[in-house]
């Protein structure tokens, strides 16, 4: 067995100290004592464009918890519009509060203030815990929002096209895996059923897979259990269960010290962000481990390719056909990693980066 031990760092409590740590250009606090309003905007790059990145709304342990969230997923952000040829800069928000019970239209809307007050540096779209509703109500305060509802002229809720991505990745993992792409009789695992999850689910039954599902929703596992077939497992036990994919498509980290010893799959292929708790640890520890991984902000870059076209007036089909272009690029990255001798994470950051800094030079210019 492979020992997989994480490098010692002792924890940055600097709040500039973090932001600095990945170069990030900006990060806004906002706050509102009528609303509850708790919320963080970070920005990590904007050489390719506006930062483009959806809201969160979670119920955070502490709110330095809510801030490495932040940061982690903007600068995911960042690499996801590159690596996926858009005009994007990265940018997340997270609202510290559970979405059933602490959301209002108030909150939604004085929120949409702060986002207007950053004149077009950052603009929204919908994550965990909002929905097209809620995006309405942002715009009724700002124009530098996405994913309106379909009847405000908006794209929609992201999520089927996300997950249209992430299926596309998981097919090209298996190509490389077992030479062919075909899911059909592949036993998988799905960590969380989600807006996301809930529709790679779906395309995963229909090419008749064998699949294994939990979520912290016990009433949504029974429904989709029902209408898929597919068997439910306990929240813990979904790293222990024998299958060739697990998925994760729920919170981020989940590829850590503890669970890269319990994994039983040949690929890891899912929709959730920043799913290595250290990309320099567990990024060749995969590796070594013999496991195919589909960098996440790769193969779920299918939400970002749709509110793109949202705001450059797109239509859904040139969104979808961009998003199945993730196949072919999933296909290089594996075979830019097997040249270089690297991990497929390390691999896809490289791609994304010299993009940004090929512009970067672009931008010196004028």
């Amino acid at each position: 067995m492979i020992e997989v031990k994480e490098i010692e760092t002792a924890p940055e409590t600097s709040v500039f100290g973090q932001i600095s740590e990945h170069q990030h250009e900006q990060v806004v606090f906002c706050h509102d004592h009528d609303t509850g309003l708790k919320a963080i905007i970070g920005i990590h790059n904007t050489v390719l464009g506006p930062a483009l990145g959806g809201t969160r709304m979670w119920t955070y342990a502490s709110e330095a918890e809510a801030l490495r969230d932040v940061l982690r997923l903007s600068r995911g952000m960042t690499y996801k519009s590159a690596i996926s040829g858009l005009n994007l800069g990265g940018g997340k928000a997270v609202i510290i509060g559970d979405s059933k019970k602490d959301k209002t239209e108030a909150m939604m809307r004085k929120f949409g203030r702060f986002v207007n007050n950053l004149n077009g540096k950052y603009i929204t779209a919908e994550d965990m815990g909002m929905t097209t509703q809620d995006m309405a109500y942002i715009g009724m305060e700002t124009k530098y929002v996405a994913g309106l509802p379909e009847s405000q002229g908006g794209s929609g809720d992201p999520s089927p096209v996300t997950a249209y991505g992430t299926y596309m990745g998981m097919k090209a993992a298996a190509k490389k895996a077992w030479g062919s792409d075909s899911l059909s009789g592949k036993k998988i695992s799905v960590q969380g059923t989600g807006h996301v999850g809930g529709y790679l689910i779906d395309y995963l039954a229909k090419e008749g897979a064998q699949l294994f599902i939990t979520d912290i929703d016990q009433e949504r596992l029974k429904r989709i259990a029902a209408n898929t077939g597919a068997t439910v497992v306990g929240l813990d036990e979904i790293y222990d269960v024998d299958v060739d994919i697990y998925s994760p498509c729920a919170m981020g980290a989940t590829l850590n010290d503890d669970t890269l010893r319990r994994l039983k799959c040949q690929v890891i292929a899912g929709c959730a962000n920043n799913q290595l708790k250290n990309e320099d640890v567990h990024g060749p520890a995969l590796d070594e481990l013999g496991i195919i991984y589909a960098p996440d902000f790769l193969i779920n870059a299918g939400g970002i390719i749709n509110v793109y076209s949202e705001v450059k007036k797109l239509n859904r089909e040139w969104a979808m056909q961009q998003t199945e272009q993730i196949y072919q690029t999933t296909l290089n990255i594996f075979a830019k990693a097997e040249a270089a001798g690297i991990h497929t994470q390390k691999a896809a950051t490289q791609l994304a980066q010299k993009r940004i800094d090929d512009m970067a030079k672009i931008k010196q210019t004028y």
